[in-house]
């Protein structure tokens, strides 16, 4: 079952709930009966009262299926004189005689077919001006729900003396939206759902690309700012209606959702407490701080704090982080009292321990970070850089500049230090960020989150960086690609796996971090044993580290393989091994080349070649960083030339695979990508281009004045 919302907890104590199913849920396009929504509603009704649930339906489509029953009986009685002349609208009233006859006629065959009673009840706006009628109406409803019996309302339209809906003012209900929620007040139901043929109520006409999906209703904030669709195909009211009648409904005290209809288990998931359709609650104004709105608001606050941030001159800019880096020093201490506490509550807990390593600060991380931010800062300015200039016509030069992508949401495990490198490259670029860390490291990311936003200047505004605090939020984060423009995960396989399923907006990572060394029959030994325990032991828990080392088969008869396995073992690395290693070196078995683990263990198998070693690679790998020592020139570049990963490295230890080590100042994360950027992302793989052209009244009128030169400029002073 998905995530509980938890502004929606409220719903497993719900017990009688009415249900309003909207004219374009019950009709099709023709305006017959929609006999599969249909047999889906009353099969979750079912369902609802098979497990104890009170349930009262509100049902539309009389007259829409009435009418076309009635304009086939007028074409079958018609004379071909008579379809010559001007066809006249059909009575509405008799439309909804016939239609309600053959509509409870189908509900009861649908309920019975699944072991069911219904009963009909047909009301009318001025039956619930008599007290008694009030009083009978909830004896007769209390009656037939102990039976569990569903009651089947529906307006009387075939005798009803009201006028059109929302003309009369004197009206006590004007449609079966108003009607269902009038019913949840009298009959004190615990909860009212609406069934449309929308998932809820959208900012804007659901079918506009610009238009969100509003989770919860606050009205106070949404009031004024909605812009609504057509109305209903069939129906009177439309989501016009159906919104008046939540919010009525609401403010009295009962919760209402506005879903779709067509989807087969919609209730079931709103009485779960699932994130569907729109929620309208009278306390909905005290949950700001959850939910959609709270997402989107830090998005567009971010948006907004960036555009002003690359307004500023490129030495403001570096002032920001020489700032940060000189608070990050002024807190050290509170920094790691916070950090101490996390890594004592992921003991206890029980976490991993490379987790665990992962999360801890060392002696001296936080002044190398203020130190990374201090390079960063004095690094060359890398927004509005002129990458490629053209002369395009006489006068008419164009520019090709580097420019912020705009917000990016970052989504980490375990490392609070990424917090702070990420927020410091996002800072250079001019992007605005949104960060998500691991709850194991909360009260670290809370305090640096905190240090550095104090430091960003209120003419920038710390809206700059929001640090999302709830996983419930990410969903929602997911789905806002209209101010969201990168996603980077940076954890485990599984967390950029969910990330990439969930979400439109382009996301840049890796999956794995299954790095290989090589060595080569030609390796020096001494070097290779210090590249393989380096690229092993150094920080095992990192991306980089070494999880498989392939080694030629004649290291088996030369002692190699042995010096590599005894220098292992010395650091404390336990070894696995493939198929041949285990056989030959009664190791035990790997539980899969595939696997990433984060520890001092590691996989070692025995290749023919280094075109077997590449072959493996490929087929095992995660295109991640892998490595060969060798002193074979012509092995290397056969290695270097056709190992198709990130990074590849000769005679180095895969540890180098990192944006500090490169000297892109800090990283995001290590992308295995290949479109925008691949390896490890520092400022440049945070950047995109922009076209910039200057003119001196040029215009095209079919290109018959203008004379093409498209000269290169770039290099020219």
């Amino acid at each position: 079952m998905a995530a509980i919302d938890p502004t929606r907890r409220f719903l497993k104590d719900v017990k009688r709930v009415v249900i309003k199913v909207g004219t374009a849920v019950v009709t099709r396009d023709d305006g017959r009966l929609a006999l599969g929504r249909l047999g889906a509603l009353c099969e979750q009704i079912q369902v609802l009262n098979s497990q104890g649930f009170e349930v009262i339906l509100v049902s539309s489509g009389a007259v829409g299926a009435g009418r076309q029953r009635l304009r086939y009986r007028k074409l079958v009685h018609s004379s071909f004189a008579d379809l010559q002349k001007p066809q006249v609208e059909l009575d509405g009233k008799a439309c909804a005689a016939v239609g309600q006859n053959g509509l409870m006629a189908l509900y009861d065959t649908l309920f019975s077919q699944l072991d069911v009673t219904s009963a009909q009840l047909l009301v009318t706006d001025n039956d619930f001006r008599s007290p008694d009628f009030r009083k009978q109406l909830t004896e007769t409803v209390d009656s037939l729900l102990e039976y569990k019996v569903i009651p089947v309302f529906n307006e009387n339209d075939a005798v009803s003396t009201r006028r059109a809906p929302y003309e009369d003012s004197s009206g006590i209900f004007w449609d079966n939206d108003s009607l269902a929620a009038l019913l949840a007040l009298e009959l004190k139901a615990d909860l009212l759902v609406l069934l449309s043929d929308v998932d809820g109520l959208y900012s804007g006409p659901p079918s506009h690309p610009q238009s969100k999906l509003i989770y919860t209703y606050i009205k106070e904030k949404l009031e004024n700012t909605i812009t609504f669709g057509d109305k209903s195909r069939l129906g009177r009211g439309g989501m016009t209606a159906k919104v008046k009648a939540a919010v009525y409904a609401s403010q009295a005290g009962i919760p209402v959702v506005i879903t779709s209809g067509f989807a087969g288990d919609n209730i079931i998931k709103v009485l779960q407490g699932q994130r569907i359709g729109t929620l309208f609650h009278q306390d909905a104004d005290k949950w700001v701080s959850t939910g959609e709105l709270n997402s989107r608001d830090m998005a567009v606050a971010a948006r907004e704090s960036s555009r002003r941030l690359q307004a500023m001159p490129a030495i403001e800019r570096s002032k920001i982080l020489l700032d940060i880096a000189d608070a990050l020093e002024a807190n050290e201490k509170i920094i790691l009292h916070e950090n101490e506490a996390d890594v004592a509550n992921a003991k206890d807990a029980g976490y991993e321990t490379s987790l665990i390593s992962r999360l801890v600060f060392k002696p001296g991380k936080v002044s190398g970070l203020a130190k990374a931010m201090r390079v960063l800062a004095n690094m060359e300015e890398p927004i509005g850089q002129v990458l490629k200039k053209t002369e395009l016509s006489d006068g008419l030069i164009l520019d090709k500049t580097s420019s912020p992508l705009g917000v990016l949401l970052v989504i980490f495990e375990s490392r609070p230090d990424a917090l702070v490198q990420i927020a410091s490259l996002a800072i250079r670029t001019g992007n605005g960020l949104l960060l998500k860390g691991g709850k194991e490291a909360r009260r670290s990311n809370a305090i640096l989150h905190k240090v550095i936003t104090s430091a960003i200047p209120e003419s920038v505004g710390g809206g700059l960086i929001g640090l999302v605090t709830s996983r419930d939020e990410i969903p929602e984060l997911l789905k806002l690609d209209d101010v969201i423009d990168l996603v980077i995960p940076r954890g485990s396989n599984k967390l950029v796996s969910q990330i990439k399923s969930s979400t439109k907006i382009p996301v840049l990572g890796h999956a794995d971090g299954i790095c290989h060394v090589y060595v080569d029959k030609s390796a020096d030994m001494e070097m290779a044993k210090n590249i393989v325990v380096d690229a092993k032991a150094d920080y095992p828990a990192a991306c980089n580290a070494m999880e498989t080392l392939l080694v030629h088969k004649e290291l088996m008869e030369n002692g190699g393989v042995n010096e590599l396995l005894i220098e292992l073992q010395t650091k404390g690395v336990s070894i696995n091994g493939g198929p041949r290693a285990s056989e030959l070196l009664n190791l035990p078995a790997a539980p899969s080349f595939h696997h990433e683990y984060g520890s001092l263990t590691c996989t070692l198998e025995i290749v023919d070649d280094v075109h077997a070693a590449i072959d493996h690679i490929h087929t095992h790998g995660s295109a991640h960083t892998d490595c060969i020592v060798t002193q074979d020139r012509e092995v290397a570049d056969i290695f270097l030339r056709q190992v198709d990963s990130a990074a590849v490295f000769h005679n180095a230890s895969t540890r180098f695979s990192d944006g500090f080590r490169f000297g892109l100042g800090a990283e995001v994360g290590i992308s295995t990508s290949r479109i925008h950027a691949r390896g490890p992302v520092g400022v440049e793989g945070l950047l995109t281009t922009r076209w910039i052209a200057r003119g001196s009244g040029q215009v095209v009128d079919n290109d018959k004045g203008v004379v093409y030169t498209h000269r290169d400029l770039t290099h020219q002073a």
